[in-house]
């Protein structure tokens, strides 16, 4: 009869399950010839497994999922930058959905938990993502997604400071602008309507700002192409950074944008549900680099 694989290291090895359990998750444990970190995995109790105490303790970063708010229908998690949502034709193994999958199965013991995408961050976008556990529910949240019914803020570092404190971006989306990439349309008529909202949250001098932003539509890219058609792109965006922009003193290795508020009414409990991800580690840095060097600590639009 199967057994957890922190119970079999612990008889095994004359550990405690606590110090089983850390075995497991700081990769010192092999099973079948390989690294195993899950110390709730189901083996069978003469799986052949291997403990090196000595050997460095893995990585433990790209395996966290931080959850915000949980129920039998959806998560919503806090992605960090760098994780695709989903694998691409490469097949990644470490991606959200996996993280996901990983975290249903050692928390609540489901050994094959159903992970629906209901919407998606960008590879190098952080911030609070919302994924369904139930084909029903997919369909549920897909849906309140399509009505626009659900409020999703943002914060990004934009280049420069825009004149205005606050205003609307309302310029349809095509897919292909002439280059393969997204861009606004040119032509009446053309592409899909996309409508951004912001407001400064502060400024860094003529350098940049912290600006929120505020989706009344959800197209892919769409604060990023928005707020680089206004002249301020999002410090570290690569792609839509319009070529003739003089560089910028406001330089990151990643574009400055997070998911950091995610509400909605609960179609299938009808509960309200609002959630917020912290600033990641690195945009706050850099928040408080610009602040410290161009801004004005308390200043606003």
């Amino acid at each position: 009869m199967p057994i957890r694989l922190d119970k079999l290291v612990a008889e095994k090895f004359g550990l405690s399950r606590r110090a089983a359990q850390d075995a497991v998750r700081n990769g010192r444990i092999d099973l079948a010839g390989e690294r195993c970190d899950e110390p709730g995995r189901e083996v069978e109790p003469d799986a052949a497994v291997e403990f090196f105490p000595n050997r460095p303790k893995a990585r433990t970063v790209a395996g966290r999922l931080k959850v915000l708010h949980q129920d039998p229908y959806v998560l919503v998690v806090d992605k960090p930058a760098g994780l695709l949502t989903l694998p691409t034709p490469d097949r990644e193994r470490d991606t959200l959905v996996e993280r996901v999958r990983r975290y249903l199965m050692l928390r609540h013991g489901d050994q094959r938990p159903f992970v629906g995408v209901v919407h998606r961050l960008d590879k190098d976008t952080s911030g609070a993502l919302a994924l369904a556990r139930s084909p029903d529910a997919v369909r549920a949240f897909q849906a309140l997604f399509k009505a626009h019914d659900i409020e999703r803020q943002y914060l990004a570092i934009v280049e420069g400071t825009p004149s205005r404190s606050e205003g609307t971006i309302d310029l349809a989306l095509v897919t292909d602008r002439g280059d393969l990439r997204r861009g606004v349309a040119r032509e009446a008529g053309e592409g899909r309507r996309a409508v951004t909202h912001y407001r400064v949250v502060e400024r860094f001098g003529p350098v940049g700002a912290l600006v929120a932003c505020w989706l009344e539509t959800g197209r892919t890219h769409q604060i990023r192409i928005h707020l680089a058609e206004i002249g301020h792109p999002v410090v570290g965006d690569a792609v839509y950074r319009p070529r003739g922009l003089k560089r910028s003193k406001a330089q990151f290795h990643r574009q400055a944008l997070h998911a950091q508020t995610l509400g909605f009414r609960h179609p299938l409990t009808g509960q309200d549900v609002r959630v917020e991800a912290p600033l990641p580690t690195d945009m706050a840095e850099l928040v408080v680099d610009l602040r410290n060097r161009y801004g004005i600590p308390g200043a606003g639009g």
